[in-house]
């Protein structure tokens, strides 16, 4: 028997989370961005990817909790990388994360804004 769906009433809030990172490779982008989604318990809907026919590379996961996006700028050696959530802890455990991992970090990576329509 299945068991009954939990519903729970958010506030309208977005954690907003944005950087760019020293890294351009797609796969490789693929592997850790899907790493650290997983260990900061997100849960992934949906992916889809673009590859430009020159150069360049976009990728969006659709998450139950909004959206992670990545564009690449393999010309310049970096990608920018932004997390929508309406969940604050994941986050913040997913810019933990990415901070502890071995590629350079530009931008906004030291903080998390939070939008509110009020």
């Amino acid at each position: 028997m299945q068991q009954p769906i939990e519903h729970q009433l958010l506030h309208a809030e977005i954690h907003n989370y944005k950087c760019w990172i020293e890294l351009t490779d797609p796969e490789t982008l693929k592997g850790v961005f899907n790493g650290l989604l997983a260990t900061a318990d997100f849960n992934v809907l949906n992916f889809s990817e673009h590859f430009f026919p020159v150069q360049g590379y976009t990728s969006i996961w659709l998450l139950a909790e909004s959206h992670l996006a990545i564009h690449t700028f393999p010309n310049k050696g970096w990608s920018y990388i932004e997390l929508s959530s309406c969940n604050a802890e994941k986050a913040i455990l997913f810019k933990q994360e990415l901070q502890q991992l071995p590629y350079a970090l530009q931008g906004e990576a030291s903080k998390i804004s939070t939008s509110t329509p009020e």
